[in-house]
């Protein structure tokens, strides 16, 4: 399950989907700072790989959006992720690193996702192979390029916020 979860969730930075970009050699991040994508804060809740997905995003504080994510299968936890968008000069990266519902890490000790910014416009923001995207206050989506053994393709994940 692991390798299978391993596969679907890396990056595939060769690939461009319809609602992500890709970085390419020779590009350099905008300008963007944390209250371009300061609306991410928050409780949000969605449905994802048979199960429910789940992410809280604290408000900018010490130059980064820390974030949780839990997905939930057959009511048992699947896999966590944790990480933030973090400001790196005068730009953005994201960043993540995958653990197992017992919280063993996939990535090695040091390793971990990074993707860097590649464009702001409107309501997203494009990372290399993830774009954030608000539709309202109460709605967002996440576009992941994810691959498996045989082809890439891209994900979308549709949040609602939760009500406290």
């Amino acid at each position: 399950m692991k390798l299978f979860l391993l596969f679907l969730l890396f990056v595939c930075l060769s690939c461009k989907g319809q609602n992500t970009l890709s970085f390419q050699e020779g590009d350099s991040s905008p300008n963007a700072t944390l209250n371009e994508v300061s609306w991410m804060q928050g409780h949000w809740k969605g449905e994802a790989f048979g199960g429910i997905t789940e992410e809280i995003w604290s408000p900018p504080f010490g130059g980064s959006m820390m974030f949780s994510f839990k997905h939930v299968a057959d009511g048992k936890i699947n896999f966590y992720e944790f990480g933030h968008i973090r400001q790196l000069e005068k730009t953005l990266v994201f960043e993540l690193k995958h653990f197992e519902g017992d919280l063993k890490g996939w990535e090695e000790k040091d390793g971990k996702v990074s993707s860097r910014l590649i464009k702001v416009e409107d309501n997203r923001l494009y990372f290399d192979g993830f774009t954030f995207e608000k539709i309202d206050d109460n709605e967002i989506n996440i576009y992941v390029v994810i691959e498996d053994k045989e082809n890439s393709k891209e994900v979308k994940f549709n949040y609602k916020k939760v009500k406290s």
